[in-house]
């Protein structure tokens, strides 16, 4: 991992009517890091997310978001060269994002269309390095053998991973992550944090995921970011968020439910 950073958030804030998700936000995330985004319902996590990828609009004050050296977005307003961004970035939802009726296959050759003519996309003429790509995605994730199937009769962690395999034919940089787990079950869910953890190490891509299961960010990430009531209250190592700070970003409730085996 160099420290070249690859996203950078000024003093990010966003209003949604009296509430405030995010407040003053910064962050930096460097080039090959794999960090969880933590925090309580409602602390602006996927707000954030969304806005590093240009999804949401910030506030319109002083905070800036960029993305390779390059604007995304500044003062409420995204940039007009935010695709150059875009087409660096995966975006992984929690619900997965493909289109139903398409096969699995064609779901994650979707993912070449900032690279091919729309029209070829439209009627699924796919070049032949769209189809290699594709199919050699879906095999690293583990899932080629149902590449002609709907998207739509598959599994919930079946269908994840297809959408981890569209990032890869994307020829992400960057994989931003919302919840990619929340809907999974136990096995499928830890498969998916796996295959992230292995693309990142073994890829060198930069992973942003955000997870409430805090044992799985503590796990898979080794950097972790704490947001709670739209603030930046903890950054650093996974290792050195205890037992005292994480009651702080929870509350009392969370020594309720602290999982076996947690740091102390």
């Amino acid at each position: 991992m160099t420290s070249d950073p690859v996203l950078s958030i000024r003093a990010a804030s966003k209003t949604f009517g009296s509430r405030r998700a995010l407040d003053a936000v910064s962050l930096d995330v460097n080039r090959g890091e794999m960090i969880a985004l933590i925090g309580p319902s409602g602390s602006g996590k996927s707000t954030l997310l969304r806005s590093i990828d240009g999804l949401q609009t910030i506030d319109e004050d002083e905070g800036t978001i960029t993305a390779f050296a390059g604007p995304v977005q500044a003062r409420g307003k995204v940039s007009d060269q935010v695709r150059k961004a875009r087409v660096r970035i995966g975006f992984v939802a929690q619900q997965f994002n493909l289109v139903g009726r398409l096969s699995l296959f064609s779901n994650v050759a979707l993912g070449s269309l900032g690279r091919i003519s729309f029209l070829r996309g439209l009627f699924g003429w796919w070049p032949q390095e769209t189809r290699d790509a594709a199919m050699a995605a879906l095999h690293r994730v583990g899932v080629s053998d149902y590449a002609g199937q709907r998207a739509n009769t598959l599994s919930g962690g079946q269908q994840q991973r297809g959408a981890i395999a569209r990032a890869l034919v994307q020829r992400a940089k960057i994989i931003l992550a919302d919840e990619p787990v929340a809907s999974l079950d136990p096995v499928s869910a830890r498969k998916v944090m796996e295959i992230l953890r292995d693309l990142n190490q073994s890829d060198g891509l930069t992973v942003v995921v955000t997870l409430h299961q805090v044992d799985y960010a503590l796990r898979y990430c080794d950097r972790v970011v704490a947001l709670k009531a739209g603030q930046k209250v903890y950054d650093g190592p996974a290792s050195g968020l205890k037992r005292e700070k994480l009651i702080d970003i929870y509350g009392p409730e969370f020594e309720d439910v602290f999982w076996e085996g947690a740091p102390q």
